[in-house]
């Protein structure tokens, strides 16, 4: 290190050891965006079903241009996620790590996150700004957010619907089947108000987003209507699925949830489970993470 300092009390080996840190999180910032590559272009799908290979034969299988996956290769094989054999030129995905990084892998599917990375990254700029002038960056300057957040739902809660989450509410589901007024409220592209509604056609559902991308997407999937919160008593189960952290006044969005059910509804909440305090979170293992897509997505669209 070549930084010196006057401070008598300067510590040299912490400060050592702080950029030594510092440069395994530029190497992970790094590596998170090849993640994210992997995921979309669906090589570590590919990987997972063939043996350990040449960058040609993989890029072959992938239907990619060898180039770009050499180079790839290269950026998994340093950051330890992908295994090479010098003799034989041949790259391998251990069944070890395919099990968090593959589609397969469903719930375990760590490489859906990575995609955030990037997506963060091109509102650098924007958020930039408010930090400097105020305000906030609308749902429109986030190009594919909707889409990760879509397939992030489809392998966490969609997935669990049916057999962990819904069993959660003793009798839900018998109500559910004889038909009840459902609305979801932030439904974004209306994943787990769809699936719901293909599991109990008897009841009648709605879905309520303020994201008019997010709507389009969902009545691409399905009809689906908006409604707005000054309904009184309309609704047996109201459903909100990673939306009420998103809300400029959440405790006024929970007294209207409140108001718009029926005297016998049931309100059913899934949210993120952390302190409203720093301190709290400080042995929190996704807390960088989730600060981050806070700071630039949650809190700056609300």
């Amino acid at each position: 290190m070549t930084t010196q300092s006057l401070d008598s009390n300067f510590n040299s080996s912490q400060a050592e050891a702080f950029a030594e840190k510092l440069l395994n999180r530029l190497n992970s910032g790094g590596l998170a965006l090849m993640i994210s590559i992997g995921h979309r272009t669906h090589l570590f799908d590919t990987m997972a079903e063939l043996p350990p290979t040449t960058s040609s034969q993989i890029a072959q299988a992938a239907n990619l241009q060898e180039r770009y996956v050499r180079e790839w290769l290269k950026a998994m094989t340093v950051g330890g996620i992908i295994e090479y054999d010098p003799k034989t030129f041949h790259y391998y995905l251990p069944a070890e790590h395919a099990a968090f990084l593959t589609r397969t892998a469903e719930s375990d599917n760590m490489a859906t996150f990575f995609q955030h990375i990037a997506e963060l990254g091109t509102v650098e700029d924007a958020i930039v700004n408010c930090f400097q002038v105020g305000g906030g960056v609308p749902y429109s300057a986030f190009s594919r957010f909707h889409t990760i957040i879509a397939e992030d739902s489809g392998q966490t809660i969609v997935s669990a619907l049916e057999e962990q989450i819904l069993p959660l509410v003793p009798g839900l589901v018998e109500r559910l089947q004889s038909g009840i007024d459902v609305m979801d409220l932030g439904y974004g592209s209306g994943r787990a108000l769809n699936k719901l509604a293909q599991l109990f056609p008897a009841s009648r559902f709605i879905g309520y987003d303020f994201s008019e991308s997010a709507i389009a997407t969902a009545n691409q999937q399905a009809q689906t209507d908006t409604a707005t919160l000054d309904e009184v008593e309309c609704y047996d189960l109201i459903t909100t699925f990673d939306a009420i952290h998103d809300q400029v006044y959440p405790d006024v969005v929970l007294q209207n949830i409140y108001r718009t059910l029926r005297s016998d509804g049931v309100y059913l909440m899934q949210d993120i489970r952390a302190s409203s305090d720093v301190s709290g979170n400080l042995d929190h293992p996704f807390a960088p993470f989730l600060y981050t897509v806070s700071c630039m997505h949650c809190m700056t669209v609300s």
